[in-house]
C-alpha cells in the first residue's frame, strides 16, 4: 500500500491558509493588487487559490477512486453523492450567515463549485482509464475555448469577452437561480463548471503519475516537463482567450494548472524525497481538515469583522491604529490577514494534535 503523501496534504493546507489570507485583509479597501483577485484579463496570487484547491482535489479524486472493482462502485456511488451534498450544504450555510435572509440567497460560491465539481470528476474516476480523461479533457477546453470565442453574444452580433457580456455571463441570466455575486453575473456560474472540471482532471492525471510504480525521480521529472509545458501553452492560447479567472478560460486552467504542477512537484521533493518532512507541518496542519479550516474562517470572521466593539470592528481597530502611525495601509491589512490565518490555525492544531480527522 503506497504511503499518504505528505506533499499533498501540506500543499493543500497551504492553499486552504492561503484562502483564509485573501478573504480576510484588515481593510478590504487596502489590499495589495496580487492579493486581490484580478477584475478581469490578469493573473494575481489570489487567482491561483481556487484552481490549486480543486488540482489537489483532482489527484486526491484518483487516489481514492480509480481502479475500483465493479463490486465497489454501487456503495461508493453513494459516499460521492453524500460527501457533495453536504459540502455544497455546508456552503448553502456560509452564504446565509450571518442574517439567513433567504430573500438573498446565492446559490454559488466556492463550496457549491467544490462539490458540484468533486460529484462529477469522481464518477468519471469510476469510469474511465487516464487514457480516456485526457480525451475527456481535451475535448472540453476545446469545446469552451469555441463556446466562448466563437459564438456570438446574443443581441449584439460579435463575440464578446467582457464582464457581463459574455456567453457565460448571457447563460447564467437566463439559467442561474438566486442572487448573483455580480450582481448581473456570476464568476462561479453554470457554464464555468467545464473547465473547472478540466482543473480537476488535470489533477487525476497527475495523481496517476504520482501514484505509479515510476522512480521519485522519474515522477519529478515528469511533473516539472508537465507544469513547464502546461504554463508555456496556456499562455499561448490565452492569445486567443485572454488568461481570466472570472470565466475560468481556458487559458487560464493551463496556466494555473501548470503552476500547480511545479508547486506540488517541489513540495514531494522536499518533503517526500528529502528528509524535510517536518517543514510541512503548518501546511499539513491545515490540509487534514481543509474543509473545517475554511468553515472555521468563515464563523471567525463573523467575530474579528461583524462584531462592534468600542465603535468598531476588531479588523478596523488594528487597522486604524497601525495607520495613525503611518505604516503602509497595504501592509497593515496583510499582516492583519496572517494574524488571522495564524489565529484560524489555533483549533485547527488542536484537532491535529489530538488526531482528529473531521471527514465531510
Amino acid at each position: 500500500m503506497q504511503k499518504r503523501l505528505t506533499s499533498l496534504d501540506a500543499f493543500r493546507g497551504f492553499t486552504v491558509a492561503a484562502m483564509i489570507m485573501v478573504n480576510f485583509p484588515g481593510n478590504s479597501a487596502f489590499v495589495f493588487f496580487t492579493l486581490r483577485h484580478s477584475i478581469w484579463n490578469a493573473l494575481s496570487f489570489t487567482d491561483h487559490v481556487a484552481p490549486f484547491f480543486l488540482f489537489i482535489i483532482g489527484v486526491s479524486i484518483h487516489f481514492a477512486y480509480s481502479n475500483k472493482p465493479t463490486q465497489e462502485k454501487p456503495s461508493l456511488y453513494k459516499k460521492i453523492i453524500l460527501r457533495a451534498l453536504k459540502i455544497f450544504a455546508i456552503g448553502m450555510f456560509l452564504n446565509l450567515m450571518p442574517t439567513f435572509d433567504l430573500s438573498e440567497i446565492r446559490w454559488t460560491g466556492t463550496l457549491h463549485r467544490i462539490a458540484i465539481v468533486f460529484l462529477i470528476c469522481s464518477l468519471i474516476a469510476l469510469h474511465t482509464n487516464w487514457k480516456q480523461q485526457l480525451i475527456i479533457l481535451t475535448t472540453l477546453l476545446l469545446a469552451y475555448w469555441f463556446i466562448m470565442t466563437r459564438i456570438p453574444y446574443p443581441g449584439e452580433g460579435n463575440v464578446m469577452l467582457e464582464p457581463g457580456k459574455n456567453i457565460a455571463a448571457y447563460i447564467d441570466s437566463l439559467y442561474l437561480p438566486g442572487t448573483m455575486w455580480q450582481k448581473t453575473w456570476d464568476p462561479e456560474g453554470i457554464l464555468s463548471i467545464v473547465p473547472t472540471c478540466c482543473t480537476t482532471l488535470i489533477g487525476m492525471l497527475i495523481g496517476k503519475i504520482m501514484k505509479s510504480e515510476l522512480p521519485e525521480n522519474l515522477r519529478l521529472n515528469y511533473l516539472m516537463i508537465i507544469g513547464v509545458a502546461m504554463s508555456i501553452l496556456g499562455y499561448f492560447v490565452g492569445l486567443s482567450f485572454p488568461v481570466n479567472e472570472n470565466i475560468w478560460s481556458s487559458s487560464f486552467v493551463l496556466v494555473t494548472a501548470g503552476f500547480a504542477c511545479l508547486i506540488f512537484a517541489s513540495m514531494y521533493f522536499i518533503f517526500d524525497v528529502l528528509p524535510y518532512s517536518k517543514y510541512a507541518t503548518i501546511g499539513v496542519v491545515f490540509g487534514v481538515n481543509a474543509i473545517t479550516a475554511y468553515v472555521l474562517g468563515d464563523l471567525l470572521g463573523l467575530v474579528f469583522y461583524g462584531i462592534n466593539i468600542g465603535g468598531n470592528t476588531i479588523n478596523m481597530h488594528f487597522f486604524n491604529y497601525f495607520d495613525q502611525l503611518g505604516v503602509m495601509p497595504e501592509l497593515i491589512s496583510w499582516v492583519y490577514a496572517l494574524l488571522f490565518v495564524s489565529i484560524v490555525s489555533i483549533p485547527c492544531w488542536i484537532l491535529y494534535k489530538k488526531g482528529i480527522i473531521i471527514k465531510v
